[in-house]
């Protein structure tokens, strides 16, 4: 008979929403309990499958944020696996590595998670010997592989080895414990059960390298249905790899063109058509939406000015379609013919003249960016995230906020009244 097991990782359990809880707090206690409902639905498939073993390949927790009600929510749904007869394999990642809740809470005994130092567990299933190996982040730095560390592969077993590794890099994500694709394929191992970059890839090659994903996204830049692993190890060692849809809700980005429409009500039935669109094609419960409306239009400056009016009627159109939200809106829509406008009206030349000479002044964005630090030192530290985690993302916000406010001012000082919609 086949061993069985479901594979995932960077669950983030209760992770904080940052900005999108200074946006709309509805939706951030939807996103903000994703993370625990992913997990029911990992367990639930465990369940249903009747798996021989969950694998977690680390970041189960977020941090050193981790509270006592989320560990007893975990400890709660690794009962129910302990009930059905499911083991449960684990290792600490570098979030896990800061919560002193992962060294404190008593798990049930059917959950191994491995140490610092690098351990096998050999097991009989189903008439086959499996060797599961792993090894756990210490600390939150691991600058060096981890790959060296692990023990051999156990001769007559199939082996499954357990790392939570940046692999060769990845945007968006430090270096952690690096390694080679090709170095885990030459290692032995029959399957390798990775975790910590956020998107899902299938490293092909000689033998089975799969980097699940997480689970359930929590912002926009987490795009995409989430999904786990269900493996199954073949008498003959065969590895078979199905795709499970675990993520709740689902962040999507979602252009509409507005091109040459010039009454307001034409500008929300895009949207409307859009959003339809899109979630006749999202496999999850909930869609939310980042809407980016572009295009020449005669509705350039009334979008810009009356933008809180356009949200409201894109989330009116999201609550008709059903569990569909929108996450933010952004403008990038031009009247139409701005340049040969420019001698003509002076709003549109002042425009020009904003983006062309003031805003690119040395003096002017030290000046800005002075006012935007002061600003954010007002802020508590887990609100300041919107403006980047470091100078280079911190600049693009600044010119981002430089440009959205040139036309902004532009449109409200064209002066029309709102047109009836």
């Amino acid at each position: 008979m086949p061993f069985r097991f479901v594979h995932t990782a960077d669950i983030h359990l209760d992770s904080p929403l940052r900005s999108l809880a200074l946006r709309n707090a509805e939706l951030a206690e939807l996103i903000g309990g994703a993370t625990r409902q992913a997990l029911v639905a990992i367990v639930d498939l465990c369940l249903d499958e009747k798996v021989d073993a969950l694998v977690i390949a680390g970041d189960l927790y977020d941090g050193d944020q981790t509270s006592m009600k989320t560990a007893r929510f975990l400890a709660g749904q690794m009962e129910r696996l302990h009930q059905a007869g499911i083991a449960v394999y684990t290792i600490r990642g570098n979030h896990d590595a800061l919560s002193r809740i992962t060294q404190e809470l008593v798990l049930p005994p059917s959950v191994k998670v491995f140490g610092g130092k690098a351990e096998v567990v050999e097991i009989e299933a189903n008439g086959l010997a499996v060797a599961i190996h792993g090894l756990s982040f210490s600390k939150q730095q691991a600058p060096d592989s981890f790959l060296p560390k692990y023990r051999p592969p156990v001769s007559g077993a199939v082996n499954i080895g357990i790392m939570h590794t940046s692999l060769a890099g990845a945007p968006g994500h430090d270096v952690y414990a690096p390694c080679s694709t090709a170095d885990l394929h030459a290692s032995g191992f029959d399957y390798w059960a990775l975790g910590h970059i956020h998107q899902r890839t299938d490293h092909a090659g000689s033998r089975t390298v799969i980097m699940p994903g997480m689970p359930q996204g929590r912002d926009i830049n987490e795009a995409g249905e989430k999904t786990v692993s269900l493996v199954t190890v073949a008498d003959d060692l065969t590895v078979v790899v199905e795709e499970r849809l675990t993520s709740i809700a689902q962040f999507e980005r979602l252009p509409v063109d507005l091109t040459a429409l010039t009454e307001w009500r034409d500008a929300a039935a895009a949207i409307e058509t859009a959003l339809a669109a899109q979630r006749g094609k999202t496999a999850s419960q909930h869609l939310v939406a980042r809407l980016r409306l572009f295009g020449e239009t005669p509705l350039s400056f009334r979008l810009r000015r009356d933008i809180d009016l356009m949200l409201a009627e894109a989330e009116q159109r999201g609550e008709r379609l059903g569990d569909t939200w929108i996450e933010k809106l952004e403008l990038d829509v031009r009247p139409p013919g701005e340049t040969e406008q420019a001698t003509a009206d002076p709003v549109i030349e002042l425009g020009h003249l904003m983006r062309s000479d003031v805003i690119v002044r040395p003096s002017f964005r030290d000046g800005i960016c002075d006012m935007v630090r002061e600003m954010l030192a007002d802020l508590p530290a887990e609100s300041r995230h919107f403006a980047g985690d470091d100078e280079v993302a911190f600049n693009r916000f600044v010119d981002d906020l430089m440009a959205r406010g040139t036309d902004d001012m532009t449109a409200r000082l064209s002066g029309a009244e709102r047109d009836e919609q």
